[in-house]
């Protein structure tokens, strides 16, 4: 189900094979509503949004304190993970699907996955079910406890691939941008997939910030 990661890079011609670095470069960095006349300035990049800043770069916005006890936060996270695990087992009930549920916490997100059997129903094309999914299972999180959940959804090991492809695509266009000096231009991402980006190319040294709004919000590569 997972989308082959090259996709995300603005420009498919770039991909045909035969394809050259420098025809990768250009139809990556032109033709984007936000870019300079001459292509190579991020200069009036949109700024990133309160809540989506939360997802791109991981920070929590559920208004818990800084200085919040770990004990108290694998705690509540691991509550949250329960509620989640619940109320999906319910549904792979109602929907006859099979499917167990793995549950963990990562930084200051409860994890949640779905494992086993056939899930592709519950992934859709390009992970489309999979986000919805994600979203109402943060809102029954949130009708139980009362705060905002943060928590990250799994099904069949879709975002674990689709993690490992983009880190692949971001190190691949990180050479690009040191190979051409100019600032590559990525496809529209999710929140999610867009902070994913933005740790690996931080990673290598090089900066991102994203510009555009939803849907069509996008990283920018460029050199440090």
């Amino acid at each position: 189900m997972t989308e082959g990661a090259t996709s995300f890079v603005e420009g498919g011609d770039a991909e045909k094979p035969g394809g050259s670095s420098e025809q990768t470069d250009q139809a990556a960095v032109t033709g984007s509503p936000q870019s300079s006349e001459s292509g190579g300035s991020t200069e009036g990049a949109d700024e990133v949004s309160e809540s989506e800043k939360s997802e791109e770069t991981g920070r929590p916005d559920n208004g818990q304190e800084s200085g919040e006890a770990s004990a108290d936060r694998i705690a509540r996270l691991e509550g949250e993970g329960d509620v989640a695990a619940d109320y999906l087992e319910e549904l792979l009930d109602i929907a006859d699907i099979d499917g167990d549920i793995d549950l963990d916490v990562e930084g200051d997100r409860a994890m949640v996955a779905i494992v086993g059997g056939d899930l592709n129903l519950l992934v859709g094309q390009d992970g489309e079910v999979l986000e919805a999914l994600q979203e109402l299972t943060r809102l029954a999180v949130y009708r139980e406890t009362g705060e905002r959940s943060r928590l990250m959804l799994d099904v069949g090991g879709y975002r674990a691939q689709r993690r490992t492809d983009l880190v692949a695509l971001a190190e691949k266009v990180v050479e690009e941008v040191r190979a051409s000096g100019e600032p590559v231009r990525m496809a529209p991402m999710t929140p999610f997939e867009r902070k994913i980006v933005h740790d690996a190319v931080a990673a290598k040294g090089l900066t991102s910030e994203s510009e555009g709004e939803e849907p069509d919000r996008r990283v920018v590569v460029q050199q440090a």
